[in-house]
């Protein structure tokens, strides 16, 4: 799915069965949920659900992360202290690390030229 006009605060977008790439951005209060990832050319405010049906493969990728919420396959990080300094307003990429005995999310910073 492919929105290409702002999401603004109270607006909820989901991409059923598939990935959603948001070419403009959302604001905080804003909502979007995908079963596969989520692509946000914009800033990327508000909360961002991938994998919504337990896809672990599923990617969060922002070229202005700035996030409330960040979730993939059910594992949730909030930002109630502040988005790491490495990804603050940077491009990112949130993924799920698997370790032995359980799932976290990782958060690495992209390089993009």
């Amino acid at each position: 799915m492919f929105v290409d006009r702002p999401l603004r605060s109270g607006q909820q977008v989901y991409a059923r069965g598939g990935d959603l790439v948001l070419f403009a951005g959302m604001s905080n209060g804003a909502e979007v949920i995908a079963d596969g990832s989520i692509h946000c050319y914009g800033p990327l405010r508000g909360r961002a659900i991938a994998g919504a049906q337990g896809d672990p493969s599923a990617r969060i990728v922002s070229t202005n992360f700035g996030p409330e919420i960040v979730s993939i396959a059910g594992i949730f990080r909030t930002f109630e202290q502040g988005i790491p300094e490495a990804v603050a307003g940077r491009a990112a990429l949130v993924r799920l690390l698997a370790s032995e005995s359980d799932y976290k999310l990782g958060i690495e910073p992209l390089q993009l030229d």
